[in-house]
């Protein structure tokens, strides 16, 4: 460790490195001295509170030692004093012997003269334990049959207690045979069968305790009362015996007078009214808890003999036990506890139903106001009824919800990726317009329904809340799961190397239509949640769920979950026209072999555009009625994208070659009347589609501008400039390619044109080029 001296020397270097420095001494040794000061005077209370404890716990010491000490002088006081005696007295053994013979005569002569009259008291005891039989309600004799008992129950212990101490005059009891043929042990049985008769009624009128109350018979309670209390006492003598005797046995063994008298064993009577008590109440929560399994709402009225207990415990039980039972506070504790027993049983019960669960958090609340006007107040009442697991509970009573809202789904998912994979006949819906539709999405708004009124029945926004959060997950799920469904079942056909086994043209035919089928029935479900024609009375699922949750949640809750669902609706809208487009993909995969002939020699002698034509207007016709209407004109369009997409691509084609003395500028213009002629017939669609197909006029400007003077390529750039301009997205590979296909191609031009895109890139204004970004064109599914 460094020197203390080094260590305040570096710190005054650190303090005054400079010579102005010095001026600080006197504010520093001021501060100095108050730090000081503070740290002294915490110390010093420290260290007198440190004192103080220390002091105490010696005082106490010193105290415990000199009642120890105290004890011990007296004992030994009374032990001389004992010694002393037998000193006193003249030939005290002697005098001893004689004593303890006399005792045990005495002792003796007592117990003969109880034996004697033994077996007529039970006999007398046994027919007024017969006379109450014949009236429970009442026992007249219960307080004769105690006394009795008790009497007869304290020869049988002293007896018992000589035998066991092996006196050899008082052992010949235990075999004496009286007058009338029994032996002791004969009467000793006879007395516990006595007894447990007489327990039975004591037991008997415990379990039925408040209805003697109720019924107005005041003296039965009277009696049973004093009985239990007499017991309780003796108890008491007993226990406190039997712990002198375990704390004290040098001194016990002194007292062996004392120690032989009287009731040796505890009874525990006062326990089994207690317990009495409390199985009497298990029985009632056993049947209401039949009936609120029945019915959850039954719950307070199944509890209702709880409270009518109570109050007449307290209305008319007080004045009728010994005070210092507190019998109210008591039977409070104990109705109480089972009360708590009860609901967490069922609270933990993994089985419970959102219901039960909902009707255990709002009794808790009613417990505690109906236990106050019985004048227990809650503070009074431990442990808590459902040990405030109030929020737990809430919190598990929304996941039992959202359990049973996932589990749906996932039931539902699974029926519907069986049904999709495996396509079998009649496994697609009607609607009333014969829309296609899956069979699954109407129950799952209606499952949706009623969760939400389970929910509601909380009467908790923050359940509905939850629940509706949940809801709105697995809906996002679920367009996740038909979307990828969707496409891998279509990558199947549609991919290069097709996955799809069939054995004939048919079954492939087949196999196509009914994924098609399916593809149309996913595309009318999006629809139908977010299709709303209010006028006509037609109201699309969301909005119904939307209806069903907006009065259960709050105001705030209720526009972000708005913004939630005009999200989920426009993600509807998007897979609805994903799967058109995944739908026309199909159509295009038999026309593979017609769009290979394009741009080729052969195709000016063909009509290849005029046969897909034919296949659209074959389609169109089987599947429009099938069509939710406002998904017709998607699929135009959609069939125009793609057709549009597969032209411009097959400039691509093997063996394609674009000669000045071709006529393939009056080929693609026949082409593009033919495809205008059939979209012309959807007024709604046909301008947008008129206007996307401007991209092969683009091109053909592409393959017809003729190289300018001096084999300059400036007119081919201001084509693709124009091109550009028209199509943001449009792919420099692509006019490339356009551009190989020219019988004069040379690299000049694809220098030119490359220099011109450089041009536009840096020239375009950012924020008109993020504008035009704003939107895709079809030049974007070129690459």
């Amino acid at each position: 460790m460094n020197d203390p001296e080094d260590v305040v020397t570096s710190k005054l270097a650190e303090l005054l490195r400079h010579p102005d420095d010095l001026d600080k001494i006197a504010s520093l040794k001021a501060e100095f001295t108050r730090k000081k000061t503070a740290v002294d005077s915490q110390l010093r209370v420290g260290l007198q509170e440190q004192l103080s404890i220390t002091q105490s716990g010696m005082d106490a010491i010193t105290e415990g030692q000199r009642t120890v000490n105290m004890i011990k002088e007296e004992m030994m006081k009374i032990d001389r004093l004992c010694v002393e005696a037998q000193n006193m007295v003249r030939n005290f053994p002697f005098v001893d012997k004689v004593a303890r013979m006399h005792a045990n005569f005495k002792a003796v002569e007592d117990m003969l003269n109880s034996i004697e009259t033994f077996g007529q008291s039970l006999d007398d005891l046994e027919e007024l334990l017969r006379e109450d039989d014949q009236d429970m309600e009442n026992q007249n004799n219960l307080l004769a049959i105690h006394y009795g008992l008790t009497q007869l129950r304290d020869v049988r212990d002293k007896a018992m207690d000589q035998i066991k101490n092996e006196d050899s005059s008082l052992e010949l009891i235990n075999n004496l045979q009286l007058d009338s043929g029994a032996t002791m042990q004969d009467l000793f049985s006879r007395l516990d069968e006595v007894v447990d008769w007489f327990d039975e009624h004591v037991g008997s009128a415990c379990i039925n305790l408040i209805n003697l109350v109720q019924a107005g018979n005041n003296g039965m309670v009277v009696r049973l009362a004093l009985i239990i209390e007499e017991e309780e006492k003796k108890d008491r003598q007993v226990k406190a015996l039997q712990d002198a005797q375990r704390e004290f046995k040098d001194l016990a063994s002194r007292f062996m007078q004392m120690n032989s008298m009287g009731q040796k064993e505890l009874r525990g009577y006062k326990e089994k009214f207690l317990e009495a008590i409390r199985l009497n109440a298990q029985a009632q929560f056993d049947g209401s808890s039949e009936a609120f399994l029945e019915d959850p709402d039954k719950l307070e009225k199944s509890v209702r003999w709880f409270f009518n207990d109570l109050n007449t415990v307290k209305l008319g039980m007080q004045n009728l036990m010994p005070k210092k039972w507190r019998i109210f506070t008591t039977y409070v504790n104990i109705y109480h506890q089972l009360m708590h027993d009860f609901l967490l049983e069922k609270v933990d019960d993994p089985e419970l139903n959102p219901p039960h669960m909902l009707a255990i958090v709002q009794w808790a609340s009613k417990y505690y106001a109906k236990m106050d006007k019985l004048g227990v107040p809650a503070t009074k009442l431990h442990p808590h009824v459902i040990d405030d697991r109030e929020a737990d509970l809430v919190r598990e009573y929304r996941n039992l919800i959202t359990k049973a809202v996932d589990q749906w789904m996932d039931r539902i998912a699974a029926t519907d990726k069986a049904s999709f994979i495996e396509r079998k006949e009649n496994s697609l819906d009607t609607d009333a317009e014969g829309h296609f539709r899956t069979k699954t999405l109407g129950d799952m708004w209606r499952m949706f329904k009623e969760q939400l009124s389970v929910a509601a029945s909380s009467q908790r926004p923050d359940v509905v809340e939850g629940v509706v959060d949940a809801m709105i997950v697995t809906l996002r799920s679920r367009q996740d799961m038909w979307k990828s469904l969707a496409d891998s079942e279509t990558a199947k056909f549609t991919s290069p190397a097709p996955t799809a086994f069939v054995d004939t043209p048919d079954q492939h035919a087949l196999a196509v239509q009914t994924l098609q089928d399916w593809l149309v029935a996913l595309a009318n479900d999006q629809i139908a949640c977010i299709d709303d024609h209010e006028e006509a009375g037609q109201v699309s699922y969301l909005t119904l769920f939307r209806r069903d949750y907006e009065p259960l949640v709050t105001p705030a809750y209720a526009q972000t979950l708005n913004m939630e669902t005009e999200s989920l609706s426009n993600t509807y809208v998007d897979l609805g026209t994903h799967c058109i487009s995944l739908f026309v993909s199909l159509i295009f995969v038999d026309f593979r072999p017609v769009l290979a002939q394009f741009f080729t020699p052969s195709w000016y002698n063909q009509k290849g555009m005029a046969q897909i034509i034919a296949t659209f207007e074959d389609y169109l016709a089987d599947y429009t009625h099938v069509l939710h209407p406002s998904l017709r004109d998607v699929l135009v369009e959609e069939l125009a994208d793609e057709l549009l997409v597969r032209y411009l691509s097959a400039v691509r084609n093997k063996n394609v070659k674009f000669r000045r003395s071709d006529p393939f500028t009056e080929k693609i213009k026949d082409d593009v009347v033919t495809a205008f002629e059939f979209f012309s017939r959807y007024e709604t669609s046909f301008p947008t589609i008129k206007d996307k197909f401007r991209a092969v006029n683009s091109m053909v400007s592409l393959l017809s501008t003729e190289k300018g003077p001096g084999n300059e390529f400036g007119l081919i750039a201001d084509a693709y400039g124009a091109f550009k301009a028209e199509n943001w997205d449009l792919q420099i590979s692509f006019v490339e390619s356009v551009l190989r296909t020219r019988d004069d191609f040379e690299r000049g031009m694809l220098n030119a044109v490359k220099h011109r895109a450089g041009v536009i890139s840096a020239n375009a204004d950012f924020g008109q080029r993020e504008e035009r970004m704003g939107g895709e064109t079809v030049m974007n599914k070129i690459r």
